[in-house]
Order: structure tokens, then sequence, then C-alpha cells
């Protein structure tokens, strides 16, 4: 187990599963790294700029919000991302509010996990889902491309992630917390 709470084993265990079921092991694996990369930090390491972009660690995982949303809401439903109190532009869903803190923007993810997980139930990999403004595409796609997101988020994480760290540790506040 890493310090992220996630089982590096996991997904081992599922190679005889059907596809849909890696998908969402594989999925779900990426949620959990994405969640623990704020583990032990302080709101203001989550919240540090590291980058010219709009990407810090709090960002990351709010955007993972308005990933879930787009892609297990409005694709499967149709209700629109605004509908849904979501920016209309992905760029914008990096933007972190004075209220978001590392519980809020946490338990926002995790909702939207659930919702994701709902919203799919019982579907397969086949099923087109028409509620997207790119138009049709089939569940495998979106798992795909949400994995995709996911893996590319976690990477930007992982980096961040080791910046904070170590300078934590240059200013003597090593926490011994390795991923």
């Amino acid at each position: 187990m890493t310090d992220n709470g996630v089982d590096a084993n996991s997904t081992f265990a599922m190679r005889e599963a059907d596809l849909a079921a890696q998908f969402t092991a594989f999925i779900d694996e990426h949620r959990q790294h994405l969640l623990g990369s704020l583990n032990e930090l302080s709101e203001d390491e989550a919240r540090r700029s590291l980058v010219p972009s709009r990407t810090r660690l709090l960002s990351l995982l709010k955007h993972a919000v308005f990933v879930e949303t787009v892609w297990f809401g409005e694709a499967v439903t149709g209700k629109s991302r605004v509908d849904y109190g979501l920016p209309r532009d992905s760029k914008d869903s990096f933007l972190l509010d004075s209220s978001d803190t590392i519980a809020s923007v946490s338990a926002d993810y995790r909702a939207a996990v659930e919702r994701s997980h709902s919203a799919i139930e019982g579907m397969d990999l086949d099923t087109v889902l028409t509620g997207h403004r790119a138009g049709p595409m089939p569940l495998r796609w979106v798992l795909l491309h949400v994995l995709r997101e996911l893996a590319h988020h976690c990477g930007h994480a992982d980096i961040l992630r080791e910046q904070i760290l170590a300078e934590r540790g240059r200013r003597g506040g090593w926490s011994g917390v390795v991923r």
C-alpha cells in the first residue's frame, strides 16, 4: 500500500475479469491516487502555484470533478455542464474559489465518483452515450478517455507533490512522506 492509500496490486487481481471491470478498476485506482496526492498537505501547499498554468494540486482535483461530471453526467444524461453548475470551458474548471478546501473539493470529488458509478451501472462497453455535445460515443471510449485524463493529471499531481515535499524538506519540515 502506498502513502496515498492505493493498493498497487489491486489492478493485478483484475487480470481475469471482463474488460468493463478492468477499466473500472484502473480508473478507480487513478481516482484514489489523485485524491491521495493531497494527503498530509496543508491548505496552503494544496493551493501552491508551482507552474505558470492554473495547475495546482487542489485545482487538479477540482478539475477531476468536472471530468467526472461531464463524462458520466452530461454524456449519459444530456444535461448540460452549466445545468450541473460547471463552467462551459474545461480550462475554467481549474479555478479555485476562496471556499475551496482540501476537505470540500475531496468531498465533491467522492460524490462525483459515486454519481459516475451509478450513471453507468448496468451498461456494457458498447452502450452508446448520446448526451455529450461532441455527439454519440460508446461507453468504452468514454472510459478510455477518463482513464487517459486521470493518468495525465496523476502525473501532474506526482510532480507537484514532489516539489512541495522537497520545498518542505528544504525548510526543515520534511515529513518523511515519499510517494
